[in-house]
């Protein structure tokens, strides 16, 4: 690639810039981190016509040069060749919405002033046509001195013309008649859309119509409400037969592989330790993709920002901006993409505080530890003939999170040192039907997220455990379970006064220690815990199953099932979590801050349930 064509794709928001990007590079693309800083970069990389290699980088979306936010000044540093890792680009793309051009040439402008070669995308062209928009391209090529090329992205058209126009060497330093105009840049764009955009009707009546369902006081929130609890249900009931064939899947492998190694150890780690860790996690793959596929949808389709703009009347009065409604609801996939979604905030108050607040959503990894207590605790019956009692107590678990993320929002409201309001400004894009390749290349993205995770940090503690769990071995005369002669065993009874208030015995303790790296290892923890205590080979065999399903005899108390369900909807049971808050804010002050509040939280609101359980529940 050293003699490949370098470009890059700068544009406004909403301008439909990454859907050229994946119809260009389709799934030869990779994300990483900037050196030093905590914006992604995404290259990838296709072929033109004449067979000469393109590496193509898709810079974040911005408003102006004059940057506001992380993602902003990344974009400017590119553009202006700060960046050394990048070199210079040999041409900018510069891609804007051909129905508001108005707004989208802003950019431009600022673009020729530096002097950059660019080739001008006008996008969404069928959009502008639909509106009765008609647009002189040569005309505007003339009046911006740079080359012009007409595209759809999400329908894939137009992309051999700017292919083309590539392979033609179709992108050129800015030779233009702009230094005619003059007055501001306001000006200057208002007189070249006078000369080369005539519209019939300009107005988006679709957008209108649906604007005023979505967007009404009253019947935008209901509806949200419903879309909602729509996707949440999706991702139980939709998800259901992926999740029992993934569990199908590797309880036969364990059997399978099983069945081969006579060792006992060697078979206890295969199968409880490797299969079992890795197969407790994998399991909740098909949940986190449906919801990121209704993420993925809604954004795409321009319904996430109106939806902002709708809660952030209600979200302001919590301390938090309606920016912050994206990123909180990734969090219900993973704490991970909603904190790095955060760089989207300009304003640093409203940013911190989004952060401090996106580990209290009910994230995908809760889930196996909900099913689990849930099953085991409260009884399988109906409310009032509609409602399923362990459905309600899910939701209760759901809404604890989000009460509990309104009010601390609150009280760090009163804390910090500026009061002063912050306006939220967004653009609403036209609604338009989703791109299927940029939402199948989004998938995919997450798919290769979560499976790294699992083949990562999670894999490894899984194995760690069952070490700690399994030596030192019992010593011969032994009578009691081997487990308590192990590392695990030792630092599970040394842990257990410290969370007996909360009603926690040993093995929660030890279970509780994996789970500092993902909550959902939890699960699969408790398991080994209670299959390792056990006396007999045939409790040990099993004891992962039956805990895991739910139908094992924990031996808790009610009072202790509930405390640990309440103690998961604080805790900060998540190093990549913690990672992603330090490198987001650069400051380990900040991590301490938010773990000491957490754990805090998580403490005093168990101790409260189990006390309250006790004392009615016996």
């Amino acid at each position: 690639m050293s003699d490949a064509l370098r470009i890059a794709l700068v544009g406004n928001p909403n301008c439909g810039k990454t859907s050229l990007f994946n119809h260009l590079t389709g799934t030869r693309q990779k994300v990483a981190n900037y050196a030093g800083v905590t914006v992604e970069r995404k290259v990838g990389q296709f072929t033109l016509p004449s067979a000469r290699a393109v590496r193509v980088l898709d810079l974040p979306g911005t408003y102006s040069l004059d940057a506001t936010s992380p993602d902003e000044a990344i974009t400017r540093d590119v553009v202006q060749g700060k960046i050394a890792e990048e070199g210079q680009q040999d041409a900018f793309l510069c891609v804007v919405d051909a129905t508001n051009l108005k707004l989208h040439l802003g950019l431009v402008l600022e673009m020729i002033e530096l002097g950059r070669p660019i080739l001008l995308v006008l996008n969404m062209m069928d959009e502008a046509r639909r509106r009765g928009m008609q647009i002189n391209t040569q005309k505007l090529a003339e009046r911006l001195g740079i080359p012009v090329v007409e595209t759809v992205a999400v329908r894939n058209s137009g992309i051999e013309n700017l292919m083309n126009a590539l392979d033609q060497g179709k992108y050129s330093t800015p030779h233009t008649e702009l230094s005619g105009l003059t007055g501001s840049n306001h000006h200057k764009i208002e007189t070249i859309l006078h000369d080369v955009v005539h519209s019939v009707d300009q107005e988006d009546k679709r957008s209108d119509f649906l604007d005023k369902i979505f967007l009404h006081p009253v019947l935008g929130l209901v509806s949200l409400a419903v879309m909602m609890f729509i996707v949440f249900q999706a991702v139980f009931a939709w998800a259901a037969p992926f999740m029992d064939g993934i569990e199908s899947f590797f309880g036969w492998l364990g059997e399978a592989v099983g069945a081969y190694i006579s060792h006992p150890l060697l078979n206890s780690l295969v199968v409880d330790g490797i299969i079992a860790g890795a197969g407790g996690v994998v399991v909740f793959l098909p949940q986190i993709l449906i919801l990121f596929f209704f993420i993925l949808v809604l954004e795409e389709s321009g319904y996430l920002p109106r939806a902002a703009f709708l809660l952030d009347k209600l979200m302001f009065k919590a301390g938090l901006s309606g920016r912050a409604f994206i990123p909180l609801l990734s969090s219900f996939a993973c704490a991970v993409p909603g904190i790095m979604a955060t760089r989207s905030i300009s304003d640093p108050r409203d940013r911190l505080t989004t952060i401090f607040v996106a580990p209290l959503m009910t994230c995908s990894a809760r889930l196996p530890v909900y099913a689990l207590l849930i099953a085991a605790f409260i009884p399988e019956k109906m409310i009032w003939g509609i409602f399923n009692l362990q459905g309600l107590v899910l939701f209760a678990l759901y809404m604890a999170g989000i009460v509990s993320a309104l009010i601390v929002a609150t009280v760090l409201k009163f804390f910090q040192k500026d009061k002063s309001q912050h306006m939220l400004l967004m653009e609403l894009p036209s609604y338009r039907f989703p791109d299927v390749k940029s939402v199948w290349i989004g998938l995919l993205d997450r798919a290769k997220i979560f499976m790294k995770r699992v083949g990562g940090i999670i894999f490894a503690l899984s194995i760690l455990l069952w070490f700690l769990c399994t030596f030192p071995q019992a010593p011969d005369g032994a009578t009691g379970p081997a487990i308590d002669y192990s590392f695990a065993g030792m630092l599970g009874h040394v842990m257990q006064p410290i969370f007996a208030p909360l009603g926690f015995n040993w093995q929660i303790c030890i279970a509780l220690i994996p789970a500092m790296a993902a909550r959902e290892v939890v699960v699969a923890a408790l398991g080994t815990v209670y299959a390792l205590s056990a006396v007999d080979e045939d409790a040990m065999s099993q004891g992962l199953a039956s805990i895991i399903g739910g139908t094992g005899d924990l031996g808790w108390s009610l009072a202790t099932g509930l405390s640990l369900l309440v103690w998961f909807i604080y805790a900060p049971h998540c190093l990549a979590t913690l990672a992603t808050v330090r490198r987001e804010t650069g400051s380990w002050k900040t991590v301490s801050f938010m773990t000491i509040y957490l754990f805090g939280l998580a403490y005093v609101m168990s101790f409260l349930t189990y006390q309250i359980a006790s004392h009615y529940f016996g």
